[in-house]
């Protein structure tokens, strides 16, 4: 039987890998939001433990709006992405401070 302890500790592992791989790759912007999809996915998990320990369903019914609000700002931001590479050639961070003014 899978504990509220084992999926907590799960959730935890996850979060501290997506802020991990945020703070160590500093070239992809790719790979930065894949972590930060991570990071949702870890308080995704987190809501549907506790929902789930509670008895709850509201929990798991404020993961859909999460999800939701992922995949929208994983469409915007690969929309972004797009243009910054036919533009510019290339996608690496260090070259976007350009951007400003």
């Amino acid at each position: 039987m899978i504990s509220l302890t084992h999926v907590l500790t799960l959730s935890g592992l996850l979060f501290a890998i997506a802020v991990a791989g945020v703070f160590l790759n500093r070239k992809n912007i790719i790979v930065l939001l894949m972590c930060i999809e991570l990071m949702l996915l870890a308080v995704n998990f987190n809501f549907v433990a506790f929902s789930r320990f509670l008895g709850d369903i509201n929990g798991q019914i404020f993961v859909f709006f999460i999800l939701t609000v992922a995949a929208a700002e994983a469409a915007i931001g690969l929309a972004i992405l797009v243009v910054l590479f036919r533009e510019r050639r290339s996608i690496d961070v260090e070259e976007l401070d350009s951007l400003q003014g």
